[in-house]
């Protein structure tokens, strides 16, 4: 943990900042006169693997799906 106060922090923000994403710190506390006010912490990722593959065997896509294609062409004048 460390405590900064809030002139140090306008002044070293940059490396603060980088001190939370190498991991140095995982919270750094912003002072004033001496007493902890705030923190700063890295945002999470949010993985986009939890996304994709979600719905994963939860219905099945029909064998003729693209077949519609034509016929939903076919509605509109042959122009999609």
């Amino acid at each position: 943990m460390t405590q900064v106060n809030m002139l140090e922090a306008k002044t070293e923000l940059s490396k603060l900042v980088k001190m939370l994403e190498t991991r140095q710190e995982e919270v750094i506390y912003l002072a004033r006169n001496g007493r902890a006010v705030a923190q700063l912490t890295l945002i999470p990722k949010k993985s986009a693997a939890n996304r994709i593959g979600v719905a994963e065997g939860k219905f099945k896509v029909p064998n003729e799906f693209d077949a519609w294609d034509k016929e939903v062409e076919e509605m509109f004048g042959g122009e999609l």
